[in-house]
């Protein structure tokens, strides 16, 4: 982290602060008492408050926030106030964090990038990822979810975005926006967002989208998932200058498309394409993204269950039905929350799919998933 000096925090007032650095020192800032040490400050969140103790006995200086969202907001705003990195704001409806986890690979294999852990993408979780800013960093990929209106320019207020990447809209957390087309102006927070001269990175086939793409003073550049080709590992890409063909540690087309979003924003943060592959080769996708198990008698297990609408469920069972070759295949599928009242249809239209692909056996859990 850029070092803050303990008598700043103090000013701050943000709450019952202890345990000052022997050098008047802060060097990081987390929410995890067992990773505590001298130089540390850890922040005591939700429950963490039983834990602040274990953290001064390893070292740690400790905060018991006064209001914990707008501690950690303003003490990521003062780390991110003195980084000249550049900025890339993952959104999206489906594919955040696979996009966020390809780029982060991309860019860390040429120049000192810093990116969100797993899918740490709410009020908590950006500004702990904008407090692992150091003074070297020349990239932050960070990932931001909404759950409403006005939720991702809250977090773009935090992290001040060069570069905003719209991995995908979809029918997401209806319940709470009404429409796909409010889902589109949440995740447009992020391009509303841009400083003049930022990039937007969005996909060329979502028209809920072309409202907020009209802005003059920023690059609008579009991927077209549809011009992606290969199968296996090897995928061939279309990018401004020309197409590029990388190898890849997974198989899954959606895969891919979530690489082509990435690719995008890595172009057009002046990357070097020729070094990709470099990149690819580094990618470590986040846990229940696709992965895959074996079990006794040539059978695979394939655990893609870190979140369900009907965008993510399409794209687990088509590559469900691509991966299984000859076997028998079964899917056990749980509930699509949020969905509102329009979600007995969407739970029908999975069943429709599953009829399509001539699944042999569903198991579905939840009183939503009867349809």
């Amino acid at each position: 982290m850029i070092p803050l000096a303990w008598e700043e925090l103090q000013a701050l007032a943000l709450g019952r602060l202890e345990g000052a650095p022997a050098d008047g020192i802060v060097r990081r800032i987390h929410d995890d008492s067992r990773e505590a040490r001298p130089g540390d400050l850890f922040v005591a969140l939700n429950t963490g408050v039983r834990f602040v103790d274990q953290a001064q006995t390893l070292g740690a200086a400790t905060l018991v926030p006064d209001d914990q969202e707008a501690a950690l907001a303003t003490l990521a705003s003062l780390v991110r106030g003195r980084s000249d990195a550049q900025v890339v704001a993952v959104v999206g409806s489906v594919g955040k964090t696979t996009t966020k986890d390809v780029l982060a690979a991309l860019c860390g294999a040429v120049t000192p990038t810093v990116a969100a852990d797993a899918s740490r993408n709410n009020e908590l979780g950006l500004p702990l990822t904008v407090l692992g800013l150091e003074p070297e960093t020349r990239v932050l990929v960070a990932e931001m979810g909404m759950r409403g209106l006005g939720q991702i320019a809250e977090l773009c207020a935090i992290a001040r975005p060069h570069v905003a990447v719209v991995s995908s809209i979809g029918p997401e957390h209806l319940e709470l926006v009404g429409t796909v087309e409010r889902v589109a102006e949440a995740n447009a927070e992020a391009i509303v967002a841009l400083p003049p001269g930022g990039i937007a990175v969005v996909p060329a086939d979502v028209p809920e989208l072309q409202p907020h793409l009209h802005r003059d003073d920023i690059d609008i550049r579009r991927f077209d998932r549809a011009g992606i080709s290969g199968e296996g590992h090897e995928w061939t890409f279309p990018l401004p200058g020309g197409d590029i063909t990388l190898t890849l540690p997974f198989t899954a087309r959606h895969m891919a498309e979530n690489t082509l979003a990435a690719l995008t924003a890595y172009d057009a943060l002046g990357l070097s394409l020729a070094q990709a592959q470099h990149g690819a080769s580094a990618i470590e996708l986040s846990r229940w993204r696709g992965e895959e198990a074996p079990l006794p008698g040539g059978g695979i297990v394939v655990n893609d269950a870190y979140n369900a609408n009907p965008t993510s469920m399409r794209a687990a069972l088509v590559d469900l039905a691509a991966r299984a070759g000859g076997r028998r295949r079964v899917a056990i599928l749980g509930e699509m929350a949020e969905l509102g009242a329009a979600a007995p249809g969407y739970h029908e239209d999975v069943g429709a799919l599953l009829d399509e692909l001539g699944i042999e056996l569903v198991i579905a859990i939840g009183d939503g998933a009867r349809p």
